[in-house]
Order: structure tokens, then sequence, then C-alpha cells
């Protein structure tokens, strides 16, 4: 439905980041919108109304999805928030959930201060034991640090999974050595050998122990183990050109995030490498035009690009670029206990940040049928509906008798989005059953399932020894205060 070019709106903040993620200045957008660069300051200060005529012409002009640029920030602060004021920590505040929605939109900047604040507590919660150690053993030289792991998380976050920057050097790179992808390993590791006197060799696993990938300095020489797939080492040589490279782009970025420990620097700079890889192997103006005609089909464009399963998942939910979105996905990696190792979100999915994932999505199924792609309809508490897709993934071969690392890899997006999924053929979409999933059991309310790990922390547990119910956890409709 169009919007009512009669309706005023106070938008400040939304107005903002949409400015802030076209990489726009408050004069280029205003140039661009065709308005005074002081009225941009008036509206995102929200001094001034902006009209449903101004929001249409912003997303032709600058090729925006308003209905998802107007709410993924809010539904995942709001998500953050509803998990953060969950905890027996707040048990006090009766704080409703229009205020916590309302501080989500209007206030985003507080929200994800109080998100690291609540990080930052629960990992000293977490780590009270090592640090009476340390104060025991009256070692000052060792301070305690949030876990840099969230941080870099957030980071990336922040930015949306997307980095116009790094893409646009993965470009350029593509463009120089001008090759295709059966070719890329041979090409980058003549770059290297040329450009920066570095010789790539590929080495026996009794050499390599378990590194997989190696470079010394002294010798100019990156070692990979025979371990690592075809895939696997065009990914390391694109990550060492970048490394080479980019060095400056990726400080650029890192600085941009402000004061961060030496622990999260290093591992953002490491992630932001990782990028460059995946971009140098699925060039984003390639890619995109490729997942877009053959419907996001993931092995194909796994089989086109020479990459793997895993990567091309991850670099489907990169798809961001202004005038060239791509569906907006969310990306998960589990293990077979359910640790959860990758998490991505360009759309809207509520991921819990201090927990797992709730056991009746599917992606934890994968195990049992690691040959099949398996597909869902899941629905949260709150009515809100996904489609995913989810296969088991092995790592890196390792010699017997070490165990073989498998993982889950879960992609999906917002059941409005999944018509454009090959995956989706022949689905009823508005009439599928979802099946009922919680973002975590911590969180989720969800009466009667017998896959509750623990009772949820907003209600009271119910302790009835002359009844057992499918659930191991019964507990009060009423939340605690």
């Amino acid at each position: 439905m169009a919007p009512d070019p009669g309706k005023k709106l106070f938008v400040g903040p939304r107005f903002r980041r949409i400015r802030q993620q076209l990489g726009l200045s408050q004069t280029q957008i205003a140039e661009g919108l065709g308005i005074s660069p002081s009225y941009i300051n008036l509206i995102e200060r929200n001094q001034r109304p902006v009209t449903a005529q101004l929001l249409m012409r912003l997303a032709q002009t600058y090729d925006l999805d308003l209905r998802d640029l107007a709410s993924a920030d809010e539904d995942r602060f709001f998500a953050e928030l509803n998990e953060i004021f969950s905890d027996p920590l707040f048990r006090q505040i009766d704080l409703p959930k229009q205020e916590l929605r309302d501080l989500a939109e209007l206030c985003p900047g507080v929200t994800h201060s109080l998100q690291r604040l609540y990080a930052a507590y629960t990992e000293a919660r977490r780590g009270e034991t090592m640090a009476a150690a340390q104060f025991a053993d009256r070692d000052e030289g060792v301070r305690f640090e949030a876990n840099p792991i969230e941080r870099v998380r957030d980071l990336i976050e922040a930015n949306r999974n997307y980095f116009p920057e790094l893409e646009q050097l993965a470009e350029n790179l593509r463009d120089e050595i001008n090759v295709g992808a059966q070719d890329l390993f041979a090409a980058l590791s003549t770059r290297l050998r040329e450009k920066h006197s570095i010789v790539t060799r590929i080495m026996p696993v009794d050499v390599m122990r378990e590194t997989l990938r190696r470079f010394d300095r002294h010798r100019r020489q990156l070692l990979i183990s025979e371990l690592v797939d075809g895939p696997g080492r065009a990914f390391q040589l694109a990550f060492q050109v970048g490394l080479a490279e980019c060095g400056p782009i990726f400080d650029t970025i890192v600085n941009r995030a402000g004061a961060l420990d030496d622990t999260p620097r290093r591992l953002y700079r490491i992630t932001l490498a990782n990028y460059f890889a995946a971009a140098v192997m699925m060039p984003y103006p390639v890619f995109h035009g490729a997942a877009e005609t053959l419907n996001y089909d993931v092995h194909v464009l796994a089989q086109r690009f020479s990459a793997g399963f895993e990567q091309v998942c991850h670099r489907l939910t990169t798809l961001q670029r202004p005038n060239a979105r791509g569906v907006p996905f969310f990306m998960l990696r589990v293990d077979n206990a359910g640790n959860v190792s990758k998490r991505f979100s360009s759309g809207t999915f509520p991921f819990s940040k201090f927990g797992g994932t709730c056991p009746l999505w599917n992606v934890h199924s994968t195990f049992d049928t690691p040959d099949r792609l398996l597909k869902q309809v899941i629905e949260l508490p709150d009515g809100s509906r996904y489609f995913s897709i989810a296969q088991m993934v092995r790592r890196p071969v390792a010699p017997h008798p070490q165990p073989q690392p498998r993982f889950a890899i879960g992609l999906g997006c917002e059941i409005r989005h999944a018509s454009r999924l090959v995956y989706a053929t022949g689905i009823d979409l508005e009439r599928a059953e979802g099946t009922p999933i919680g973002v975590n059991c911590r969180l989720c309310e969800r009466e009667n399932c017998s896959q509750r790990a623990e009772p949820p922390i907003t209600r009271t547990l119910i302790l009835d020894e002359n009844t057992r119910r499918v659930s191991s956890f019964a507990f009060s409709n009423a939340r605690e205060l």
C-alpha cells in the first residue's frame, strides 16, 4: 500500500540511519532530494516532519525498500532490549513492551549502549571465578576483558554486514587479474609472487599438523595444508592478498569503530580480511546477478563460483548494495551440541545474543540427514514467519583418528521474500503451517514444549511432584515482576 501523501511523520533517528547506511552526508542527500541541508538537519533532530512524498522520493532516488529500512533495525533493537529486560536482574521493573519499542525506535544509540553494558555484565558474571583467581594471585598486569567476539559481531551488525570500500577493492582486483573462478587460485598465487614476493606452497599434513594456513614472513612463503579443499585454498590466497594490499582500508574501517582493545581490534581486522576474500571469490555485481537469475540456488552458485556451501550462504547475507540489493538473508552456523559459532543477519531475525537456538528449528536435524537440504517454515511467538533452508557441511578433512569437523548451516529470510527462492517452489507460503519456535528456551514462553531445556526466565517455575507433563518444566502464565 502506498503511503498517504498528506501524512507527516516524525522519524528523525530512522531517517538519519538511512542516510548513514547510504554513506551520504546531509548535504549530499539534500542535493539528491532537492531540499536544503538545514531542512535535513531539522528532520534528523525531529524538529520537522517527513512527508510521505519525501519518503517516496527517497525510495525512488536511492532504490530503497522503505519497509525494510523502516523496521529492520527497530525490530532487532527491540528484540535485544526485550532479551535484556527479561533477565531476573530487572525483575522489579515493570517496563511495558511499548516503551521498549519506543526506545528502540527513537534512541538506537541508547539501545546499543545498554546491549554492550549487559553483554559486559554477563561476561563478568561468567568470569567471576577467573577474576577471583587473578585477584588472589595479585596479578595486577591482567585485566578482565569483555568478549571480543561479541564486540566484533556488534560492529558487523552496525554495518549491516556490508562494507562498500572492500567490495570496490575486490572488484578492482578481479578486473585486474581478469580470470574465471576455476583459475582464481593460480592467478592469486601469481599476484602474490610477482607483486609481493610471496611464494605459495601446498604442504603435507605431517608438516603442517593442526595448522591449515601459515605465512612465513622471513622466508616470504604462504604455506597451505593439503587438507584444505579448492575453495578454501582460493579463499586463503585472497585473504593474504587482502592483508598485503588493503591494510590501510582495514585500519580506516577499524578506526571508525572508536576505541577498541587490542583483541577485538585484531579480530575485527581479520574479519574484514575474510570479508574481502569472499568478495574476491564472488564479486558483487556478477554474484548478485547470478543469485537473482538462479533464484538463490546455493548449490549452483557454489559450483559456478568454485565456492563452498557455507561460503555462498555467508556471501548472500552481504548483498546490501543500494540499487542492487539481494534477499535480506540471515545465517547461522551451529555444531551438533548447539553451539553457535556464526550468526549474520541483513534482515529482522531476532538472534539471541546470550544463548543458543531453538531445538525445533530443523537446522539441528541436518546432522541426522547429512546429504539432504532441509526446508522449513518457522514461526516465532510474536507471529512473524520465516522460510529457512539448512544443510550439514564438513570442514577440512582431519587425519585419522581425529573426529571429522561437522557444522550445520542455516539460511533464511522473512516469508514475504521466500517466493524469490527456488527452494520455495511448489509451497503455498501463505497457508503453509509454520513450526512454532522460540528465540531460545530462556526467552521462549511457549507452553508444553517437549524440547524445552530450561524454563523461561520471565515466568515462575511450578513444581508438582504429583504431575509429569510433556515438558520438563511447568511455569505460571503471569510474568515475574
